[in-house]
């Protein structure tokens, strides 16, 4: 299957249609996805309707913008209008979007192909995608394994070549996190650089919606169509209108990249150490400098994290009362005991887990011990980075701390499952933007598994840190390796 470059030389070069591009996909979700389960609804008619309008702009001779014609996966938490809408719940099993979000609009307008909705973690409430009411997705590379989450689904979509690129979600690493351990590219953009607005919320000072794709060019075209201000979204707005792809060659030389003291911690993998040691001297032989730098705040990470986070899941998730919209008990006899049971039959344990923890740590008489003084770490952390980016232009880390594990390894222990984003909550901390890039492999059980790099930026600067990937990827190959899925 193809890079997003590729099929548009492809389309643009008539070497294919349109339509044959998507049947292409559809085939391979036919042969895969029955084992990989990285899909919950498709979009087949609405799919191959756009695709006869594009094949039709083609034969008058219509020159294709880079995203027309492109087949795309989303993440079932984002809404497209008339479409089913169940982020992965069974409170919302029956709940079809009534509008589109924007990200979505704004694809439409480049004229991407939407081919489905992807499987998460419920809510986007994980790290594995094993939290999903619909049945966890599986890691192509190791059918036994985890493909990360929350958005595991979106990013084993783009590994199997079910689609050419995807969109996702981060609130604390679902994008970066499952394109580590899948194989692939995942971006999470600046706290603000894409709209929220049709995202089914989270966390909403952390959610931001960001793309997968086989390459950095791949996601930094999607990056292109979907940033911007929006007036849906109070919060977004100050991403720069210019397009980042012409930043991408500029290469490293010169560039100054940091490597946090902090993040590289007892209990790391060894072999996923070595992969980064390795990334960090491919780096230097293109002429980058490396230096060391410090985030002192990087061990309250997690604690913050999950603090402020399931406060705010707790907060959004109250909406979903069995009155609105979604999952109804029935036979019940009041209000309250339909409040109750809609809520008890809708939601999955982690959901209730989280929204448990936030209404405690949001209750009178613990507020000021744990919210308020996570929210007063969350500023020092910023500051951290903000004057770590005085001295060096990007910083890199590994993205995970362990290689994809094994299903059920960790789900019945809620704190092994948590210290998966041990790498990832900072930058949702911080609301700068973080990227993973494939970096080499790993043998687990006669298995190679995928190893990814994270870069992080200054904030509204995801030009330099597509840049720092791209210089790497075109050099290297691991993100041009593929899973057998000869077996499936």
């Amino acid at each position: 299957m193809y890079t997003v470059r590729e099929a548009h030389e492809g389309l643009s070069k008539k070497e294919f249609s349109c339509h044959e591009l998507v049947q292409e996909c559809f085939d391979q979700i036919d042969r895969v996805d029955k084992t990989i389960h990285a899909f919950l609804a498709y979009t087949k008619e609405q799919a191959f309707t756009r695709a006869a309008r594009i094949d039709e702009k083609i034969s008058k001779g219509h020159v294709l913008g880079l995203l027309e014609g492109i087949p795309i996966a989303i993440k079932d938490n984002i809404l497209i209008s008339g479409v089913q809408a169940t982020a992965a719940s069974r409170i919302l099993k029956n709940y079809v979007a009534s509008y589109n979000a924007t990200v979505i609009e704004k694809l439409e307008k480049e004229g991407a192909i939407f081919l489905g909705k992807t499987n998460l973690d419920e809510f986007a409430m994980g790290s594995s995608t094993e939290n999903s009411a619909y049945g966890p997705t599986k890691n192509p590379w190791d059918t036994n394994r985890v493909p990360g989450g929350s958005s595991g689904g979106s990013a084993a979509a783009v590994a199997t070549d079910e689609c050419i690129a995807s969109l996702g979600s981060d609130t604390g690493g679902s994008i970066r996190q499952p394109a580590a351990l899948c194989g692939v590219t995942g971006l999470k953009p600046t706290y603000g650089a894409v709209s929220r607005y049709g995202l089914i919320a989270l966390a909403s000072s952390f959610d931001q919606i960001g793309p997968f794709g086989k390459t950095v060019e791949d996601v930094t075209i999607v990056f292109d169509a979907i940033k911007g201000a929006d007036p849906h979204d109070s919060s977004s707005g100050r991403a720069s209108a210019d397009s980042v792809l012409p930043h991408l060659s500029r290469g490293v030389k010169g560039m100054k990249i940091g490597i946090p003291r902090e993040y590289f911690i007892e209990g790391i993998d060894a072999d996923i150490q070595k992969c980064v040691d390795d990334a960090v001297m491919e780096y230097q032989r293109l002429g980058a400098e490396i230096i060391s730098v410090s985030l002192p705040h990087t061990s309250y990470a997690l604690a913050t994290y999950y603090v402020i986070m399931p406060a705010e899941a707790s907060s959004n998730l109250a909406r979903f009362d069995g009155m609105r919209y979604g999952h109804t008990a029935q036979d019940t006899r009041s209000l309250i005991e339909t409040y109750v049971r809609s809520r008890s039959e809708g939601f999955g344990a982690e959901a209730k887990r989280r929204i448990m923890l936030g209404t405690y740590v949001l209750a009178a008489g613990y507020y000021d011990a744990y919210y308020k003084q996570a929210q007063k770490v969350r500023a020092l952390m910023t500051r951290d980075f903000r004057e770590a980016f005085l001295q060096v232009d990007c910083i890199l880390t590994p993205t995970s701390p362990v290689a994809p594990f094994v299903f059920g390894e960790k789900i019945d222990d809620p704190l092994q499952m948590y210290l998966a984003d041990i790498f990832t909550v900072s930058a949702n901390i911080a609301g700068i933007p973080g990227m993973s890039v494939p970096c080499g492999f790993v043998m687990r059980d006669g298995k190679e598994l995928p190893v990814g790099m994270q870069l992080l930026g200054k904030h509204f600067d995801e030009a330099t840190i597509l840049a720092t990937g791209h210089a790497y990827q075109q050099t290297t190959d691991w993100h041009t390796r593929r899973p057998s899925l000869t077996s499936l």
